[in-house]
C-alpha cells in the first residue's frame, strides 16, 4: 500500500464526503507551477489552488513577508486594537480599484464572507430588500452566497430553505443560444412581475463567470447594468474573487469594459494562499454601516495582510498583468491548435480573458453539444499524467486553467504538452 492509498483511507474515515477532492494526490511540498506528494510524484499545477496562487506557491517575497510579520505579533482583531498592515493593504486596494471618487475597503476570510457583506452594506446603504443575480454564477457557500449562485448541484441541493428577495437572469452565452438582449430583457420583466426596480438594492456580476464555465461578461452587457443601476439607485457589484489580482491581463477583470462598479468583491489569490478577502467600494456606501455592523474575529489577519502586502507588490515588479495576457495568447493559441487536430478528442468554446481560460469538450468535432463525461475522462488523464487541472460549467463539461502567471515558459509548455496527451484519442 501505497502513502497515497494510506491517506486515502483516513480521509474518508476522518473527513465527511460533503467536502470533495479533485483527485487522490496528497500534497507534500511545492515551489510556484510544481507540486510534489508525499510518494515523490512531480505534479505541474494548473490549478492553482482554484486561482488563489496567481504568484504561484511560496513566492518568496511573500513568504519572506510573513515570516516577518510572524516575528510581530499573529493576532489582536483589527476591532479590538488597530494595526498597520491593515491599514496599508486597505489604503493599496483603495488605489487600486476602479471605483469613482473616493473608495474605502473592509477585509474578510472568504470570497463568501465579502460577498455577504457586500449585500449587508448594500441594503443598508438602500434600504432596499432584493438582489439580483445571473444564472450560472457562482458567489460562495453561505447561505445569502448560495442562494445568488445560480447553479443548484452540488452548490445548493438540500441545504434550503435559502433567503429570499433573490432573483436570477440568464447568463449571456452564444453557444447556449442566449443572447444580451435576453438577459436585458428578462431583467425589465422582473421589474414588472416580481420586483419592483425601486426594491432591488443590488445587482451581482462576475465580470467573467467562475465556477459558471468561464464564460466572459460582455462589455456591453456590463456597460448596460451600470446604466440601469444608475437610473433606478442600486448597488452594482462586480464579484472579483477569481478574476482579481491580475488573473485576466488586470488587476481587476471589470477593468476590460471600462465599467465602474459600485462595490467589488476580492479573495483568494489577494492572500498568495493565506485566508483574505476584501470588499472594496464608494466610500458613501461603505460608510452607510453602523459602527460595529461589519467585522470579524480573524477577519483581516495581520499575517494574511502582510502575505497581501508582498503579492501587491509582486504584480507590480513582475509585471504580472503583461505576463497574464502573454501567457493567456499562448494558451489560447495552443488550444486552437488542439481543437484543428483530428488525433485529439473534440474540443471548441476555447473562452476567456487574459490566462482565465477554458474550453469545452464536444461530443461532435465542430459541434455545439458538450460531453461532460469525456472532459471527466480527460481530467482524470491529466492527473495520471501528472497535471492538475480543475473543471467547471454549469454541466461540468470545461476543463478550465489558472496556473500561476509566475510559472516558468518551460513549465508552460510542459503542462501544455501534458494536456494535449490527456486529449489524444485512445488507440
Amino acid at each position: 500500500m501505497t502513502t497515497n492509498d494510506s491517506l486515502l483511507q483516513r480521509r474518508q474515515t476522518a473527513v465527511p464526503r460533503g467536502i470533495a477532492t479533485a483527485m487522490n494526490v496528497f500534497a507534500a511540498r511545492a515551489q510556484n507551477a510544481e507540486l510534489w506528494d508525499v510518494e515523490g510524484r512531480r505534479h505541474i499545477d494548473f490549478a492553482g489552488g482554484i486561482a488563489v496562487l496567481n504568484v504561484g506557491h511560496r513566492h518568496p517575497r511573500v513568504i519572506a513577508a510573513v515570516e516577518e510579520q510572524l516575528g510581530r505579533y499573529t493576532h489582536t482583531a483589527f476591532q479590538v486594537t488597530a494595526y498597520e498592515p491593515y491599514i496599508a493593504l486597505c489604503e493599496k486596494l483603495n488605489a487600486l480599484a476602479p471605483i469613482a471618487g473616493m473608495a474605502k475597503s473592509i477585509l474578510f476570510s472568504t470570497g463568501a464572507e465579502a460577498v455577504e457583506n457586500a449585500v449587508k452594506i448594500a441594503r443598508t446603504a438602500t434600504k432596499r430588500r432584493a438582489v439580483v443575480a445571473f444564472g450560472g454564477g457562482f458567489h460562495g457557500r453561505s447561505f445569502m452566497a448560495m442562494a445568488l449562485t445560480g447553479k443548484t448541484q452540488p452548490y445548493k441541493r438540500g441545504f434550503g430553505p435559502l433567503p429570499g428577495d433573490v432573483f436570477h437572469l440568464p447568463f449571456p452565452i452564444p453557444h447556449h443560444g442566449i443572447g444580451i438582449d435576453r438577459s436585458l430583457d428578462v431583467l425589465h420583466r422582473l421589474f414588472q412581475a416580481d420586483v419592483a426596480a425601486d426594491e432591488v438594492a443590488a445587482i451581482i456580476i462576475e465580470p467573467v463567470q467562475g465556477e459558471g464555465g468561464f464564460h466572459p461578461a460582455p462589455h456591453e452587457l456590463l456597460r448596460a447594468l451600470r446604466e440601469i443601476a444608475d437610473r433606478h439607485g442600486i448597488v452594482l457589484i462586480a464579484d472579483e474573487v477569481q478574476t482579481g489580482f491580475a488573473r485576466t491581463g488586470r488587476w481587476f477583470g471589470i477593468e476590460h469594459s471600462g465599467v465602474k462598479p459600485d462595490l467589488i468583491t476580492t479573495a483568494k489569490s489577494l492572500g498568495g494562499g493565506l485566508p483574505l478577502s476584501a470588499v472594496i467600494g464608494r466610500a458613501e456606501l461603505m460608510d452607510a454601516v453602523e459602527p460595529g455592523g461589519l467585522g470579524g474575529t480573524y477577519a483581516g489577519s495581520p499575517v494574511a495582510c502582510a502575505a497581501a502586502l508582498a503579492v501587491l507588490e509582486v504584480i507590480e515588479s513582475e509585471r504580472l498583468n503583461t505576463r497574464a495576457a502573454t501567457l493567456g495568447e499562448r494558451t489560447r493559441e495552443c488550444l486552437e491548435r488542439f481543437a484543428a487536430r483530428e488525433d485529439l478528442l473534440p474540443i471548441g468554446h476555447v473562452r476567456g480573458i487574459g490566462a482565465m481560460l477554458a474550453f469545452d469538450l464536444l461530443k461532435e468535432r465542430g459541434g455545439d453539444e458538450v460531453d461532460p463525461a469525456r472532459t471527466q475522462g480527460v481530467i482524470r488523464r491529466a492527473h495520471s499524467l501528472g497535471l492538475i487541472v480543475l473543471g467547471c460549467g454549469t454541466q461540468g463539461e470545461a476543463i478550465r486553467l489558472l496556473f500561476p502567471l509566475t510559472i516558468a515558459d518551460a513549465t508552460f509548455d510542459e503542462g501544455m504538452t501534458l494536456l494535449e496527451q490527456a486529449l489524444r484519442i485512445p488507440a
